[in-house]
C-alpha cells in the first residue's frame, strides 16, 4: 500500500512557474512507477508525465514537453513536477499516482493503483 499527498499548487500568472511535490508513505516507494495526471472542470482526467522507479526514464504528454519536468528522490519518497512557462490551459487539479512495474508509457488512469487527493493549479491570463 502506498499513500500519496500532493502539495505545491496555487495561483500563478501566465508564464510563471510552480513546483508540485508528492510525498509517498511506505518502504517500497522505489518499486513504483510514478505519474502526474490533471483534471480540469468538466473534462476527463488526463496524463501529464511519468517516471520509472530509478528516475532514469521519463515520458510526457506533448502539450507539456519542454515546459514541465518530472523527477523523483527515492531517499525522500517524493516525486516532483516542475512546471515552467505556465499557460491558462494548464489550469486543473493535479494528481499524483503510483503503480507497480517499470512501464512509463501507460496514459490511462486505470493503469494506476494509488492516487493522491489532488492539488489545484490555477493560471491566470
Amino acid at each position: 500500500q502506498v499513500q500519496l499527498v500532493e502539495s505545491g499548487g496555487g495561483l500563478v500568472q501566465a508564464g510563471g512557474s510552480l513546483r508540485l511535490s508528492c510525498a509517498a508513505s511506505g518502504r517500497t516507494f522505489s518499486s513504483y512507477t510514478m505519474a502526474w495526471f490533471r483534471q480540469a472542470p468538466g473534462k476527463e482526467r488526463e496524463f501529464v508525465a511519468a517516471i520509472n522507479w530509478s528516475g532514469g526514464r521519463t515520458y510526457y504528454t506533448d502539450s507539456v514537453k519542454g515546459r514541465f519536468t518530472i523527477s523523483r528522490d527515492n531517499a525522500k519518497n517524493t516525486v516532483y513536477l516542475q512546471m515552467n512557462s505556465l499557460k491558462p490551459e494548464d489550469t486543473a487539479a493535479y494528481y499524483c499516482a503510483a503503480k507497480l512495474g517499470d512501464s512509463i508509457y501507460g496514459r490511462n488512469p486505470r493503469m494506476y493503483d494509488y492516487w493522491g487527493q489532488g492539488t489545484q493549479v490555477t493560471v491566470s491570463k
